[in-house]
């Protein structure tokens, strides 16, 4: 039995020496670091980033649209050469250059309602962040919180093993002595295999609460990681008078980003009906564009061949001189046209893309006559959205009223259970105190002794839990309040 209880105690004393050092963390750090890592808060800040850029482009779509194409190729066979605009049945070359502009002039509000529609959702996506944030810090001060009364509940083990191994020594000098039986040290030996199973399943506890925070966190395996240990007696809990539950739900829709997010989506979604509504307006366009082509089979004049005169011999004479007529005598000549090859091509280009230079600037005006009651019914769908999000807001507000009033009542019920708890613990405490006096000088057994200590053990643990869950709860009113979350 001595080398048992060495091993125990050895095992209780060496429990920091055999593993490795950790880097203790407060509960600021923890929050600091999931913030910064957790995949949750990464996902929300992915999608804000993508909302942002909708509505950037949004506002971009307010602007003009200016556009240039270019295009080249070889036609075969009948066509129209661009450069003429005549039919031609030769091979040849084609080049089109072009630039194009067009501005909405009227639309109805449909860009700018886009626009504000945008950075409603954008402002909303900003808020679902703000939102992931708090439930991330949330969680890890619930994490938090069970890492710290795990590690107490180490603690108070560690200190019934050390009572319970008094109880032995104390026991075994009696038995030895003839003043008790065998069967006191059996039942004291029993009490402290108990208490050791129990301190190692509050090791456990600790470990996989801790194991749990780490995952949170997002930390690898091979991170040194523990956390401080605050004397929980010692951590800032505002009054209840400053934690009314009306004050605090008057608080928490001004600064809970569920609210703001909310209040957001209805703002958008009051813009998208007003584009709605405006899709089923006339729009007035004013456009223009810049244009030129090139071809290789376009003729130039190289020359022209003289091929004589041609009289004209009917009709009177123009010119009678000396008795003798004369006629007037037309030239005649043959033109010299050459048509530009591949080899050439470039020969002119600059000159025919001046030539054929055009401009033209003008209106359009679309009337949605009839579409099949497309705009119409989008129209009523937009109304029955800002319908579901002015209900989902409601309902997020009545659920939240709820929860805070539900918190402000368990927080009352578990100051009520933790000042009972102080009075358990002291009237257990004195009956183990009492107890041992009596077993001391005889009056008592070691059964009974081990029952009085076994009744204060469960009264500390449940007092550590009872303070454990009264800091929570009033955590939880302060965090519905925007006081954010300290320890």
């Amino acid at each position: 039995m001595r080398k048992f209880l060495t091993l125990v105690g050895c095992t209780i004393l060496l429990h920091g020496f055999g593993q490795r050092p950790s880097d203790n963390w407060d509960l600021r750090h923890c929050i600091e670091h999931a913030l910064q890592f957790n995949i949750s808060i990464q996902q929300a800040d992915v999608q804000a980033r993508i909302a942002a850029l909708q509505a950037k482009q949004a506002k971009y779509n307010q602007y003009p649209n200016i556009s240039g194409n270019a295009s080249t190729g070889v036609r075969f066979g009948r066509s129209i050469d661009p450069t003429t605009n005549t039919f031609a049945t030769s091979q040849f070359l084609y080049q089109n250059f072009g630039v194009n502009a067009g501005f909405q002039l009227y639309n109805n509000g449909r860009l700018k309602y886009t626009k504000e529609a945008a950075e409603f959702n954008a402002k909303a996506a900003l808020a679902d962040v703000d939102r992931a944030k708090n439930d991330i810090a949330f969680n890890v001060a619930t994490y938090y919180l069970q890492v710290l009364a795990a590690k107490e509940q180490i603690t108070i083990s560690e200190v019934q093993i050390a009572q319970t191994t008094n109880q032995y020594d104390m026991t075994k000098k009696r038995v030895d002595a003839g003043a008790l039986p065998e069967l006191n040290i059996a039942e004291v030996q029993a009490q402290l295999a108990l208490d050791s199973s129990n301190y190692y399943t509050a090791k456990g506890n600790y470990e996989q609460s801790l194991l749990a925070l780490r995952a949170l966190l997002n930390l690898d395996t091979d991170v040194l990681f523990g956390i401080e240990t605050p004397p929980v007696d010692q951590i800032p809990l505002e009054s209840f008078s400053e934690l009314q539950p009306e004050l605090v739900y008057q608080s928490a829709l001004a600064m809970q980003p569920l609210q703001k997010a909310n209040d957001f989506r209805i703002k958008a979604a009051q813009k998208n009906m007003l584009v709605s509504r405006a899709l089923m307006y006339p729009t007035l366009t004013m456009g223009g564009n810049l244009s030129t082509n090139f071809s290789n089979s376009f003729k130039t004049v190289s020359g022209a061949t003289f091929l004589g005169y041609s009289p004209i011999t009917g009709g009177e004479p123009i010119i009678v001189l000396n008795g003798v007529s004369y006629y007037v005598q037309t030239p005649q000549y043959r033109v010299n046209q050459v048509s530009r090859g591949f080899g050439d091509i470039w020969d002119g280009w600059d000159k025919q893309l001046s030539n054929n230079f055009g401009q033209n600037v003008g209106l359009s005006l679309n009337i949605p006559l009839f579409n099949n009651f497309q705009g119409r019914t989008a129209y009523r769908e937009s109304k029955l959205n800002l319908k579901y999000a002015e209900l989902t807001k409601q309902q997020a507000d009545q659920t939240l009223r709820q929860n805070i009033y539900t918190a402000y009542s368990n927080a009352i019920t578990a100051l009520q259970k933790f000042n009972a708890g102080k009075k358990t613990v002291e009237s257990a405490q004195k009956a183990y105190d009492f107890a041992v006096k009596r077993y001391e000088v005889g009056l008592l057994s070691s059964l009974d002794l081990i029952t009085n200590q076994n009744n204060l053990l469960k009264a500390k643990l449940q007092q550590l839990s009872n303070q454990y869950d009264y800091v929570f709860k009033m955590k939880l009113l302060e965090f519905y309040k925007g006081k954010g979350l300290k320890l």
